[in-house]
């Protein structure tokens, strides 16, 4: 059998789920504000792959502008998070009122300013971890 590509040695971020955890984050996390999103993150002591859980108060709208607003979050979160090997951190991404109409490239700028001010670099830089394991 082949040998698993680099790319997919690295786990990808686990979820928070529960109440207890997001508060957990707000209460001793470090936070960091940008105009598509508020970033709390949780350094923790074990080098576990990073977990991210979203939330959208009903300030923002409706269930339906809830939502649509999460899943950008989301997929803002999936495709910078897919470049890093971040560990040992829980990360809480909360939705703005300008999270909705940001253009994309902004909003995943947004992202990578927040991770900046928060604090949260990567375990591993995942181009490094790639080429240490082709040569």
């Amino acid at each position: 059998m082949s040998q698993p590509l680099p790319s997919q040695t690295f786990h990808s971020p686990g979820r928070l789920k529960r109440r207890a955890e997001f508060l957990r984050v707000a209460a001793k996390g470090r936070k960091a504000a940008t105009h598509g999103l508020v970033l709390q993150a949780l350094q923790r002591d074990d080098d576990e792959p990073a977990r991210i859980g979203f939330t959208v108060t009903k300030k923002i709208g409706g269930a339906v502008v809830r939502n649509r607003t999460r899943r950008r979050l989301k997929e803002a979160a999936r495709l910078e998070l897919a470049n890093r090997a971040i560990a040992g951190v829980d990360l809480v991404l909360i939705g703005r009122e300008g999270t909705r109409g940001r253009a994309f490239p902004d909003l995943r700028e947004d992202l990578r300013r927040a991770l900046r001010k928060a604090g949260v670099e990567a375990s591993v830089p995942l181009t490094s971890a790639v080429g240490a394991l082709v040569q």
